[in-house]
């Protein structure tokens, strides 16, 4: 199964890069062919340009799509399985990922309108779609304040949609407490990646 990782964290001293590391041992492990975009080592802009709002907010269809949101189609368009990773900032994601979701899901590719060119290509329905993020706070709390379940509603039921046939949330929560967690969550997102589907 082909898997593309759109990976969202600034460090690789982090945990959430350890997490990127254990992920892909597993998926190495189980012979998946993997793509990765680093949103911050290719220095992805995630701001939209203003001719990208023309082209989304006024549905003009006759201007280009960037270069770079064409290459990203491109490995959804490869991917069986796509893995949103990063770290839980202020209970979303980084701006960094929101940016890709704002300039990658374009017009007439991830959704439609009106006046959607049907010649345009669209994006496929994916197989499979996991959001894993790191939080520091325990999985329980985070339950307890609503913040999972606006996760859920903002990253499944939006994001992902109904662009995905089977999709997933996997909190790993608690790192706050690094020594309680570490060896447990890096064990589990192994298995993820090796037993994927």
């Amino acid at each position: 199964m082909n898997v593309f990782i759109v990976y969202a964290h600034p460090s690789k001293k982090s945990f959430t890069y350890k997490v990127l590391q254990k992920l892909n041992e597993g998926l190495i492990a189980a012979h998946h062919p993997i793509k990765i975009s680093d949103l911050y080592e290719m220095e992805f802009r995630a701001e939209m340009s203003e001719e990208e709002y023309e082209r989304e907010g006024l549905a003009n269809y006759q201007l280009p799509i960037s270069p770079d949101v064409l290459l990203e189609h491109q490995k959804i368009e490869w991917a069986d399985c796509i893995i949103f990773l990063y770290p839980l900032w202020w209970s979303d994601c980084p701006a960094i990922l929101k940016g890709w979701f704002d300039r990658v899901y374009s017009l007439g590719y991830a959704y439609g309108h009106k006046k959607s060119n049907s010649q345009l290509k669209k994006m496929k329905s994916i197989p499979y779609g996991k959001v894993i993020c790191t939080a520091g706070h325990p999985n329980d709390f985070l339950h307890e304040i609503g913040i999972s379940e606006s996760i859920r509603n903002i990253l499944l039921d939006d994001r992902l949609g109904q662009r995905f046939q089977k999709k997933e949330l996997i909190i790993l929560g608690g790192t706050m407490n690094m020594e309680e967690v570490e060896k447990i969550h890096l064990e589990r997102v192994f298995n993820i990646g090796k037993e994927i589907l």
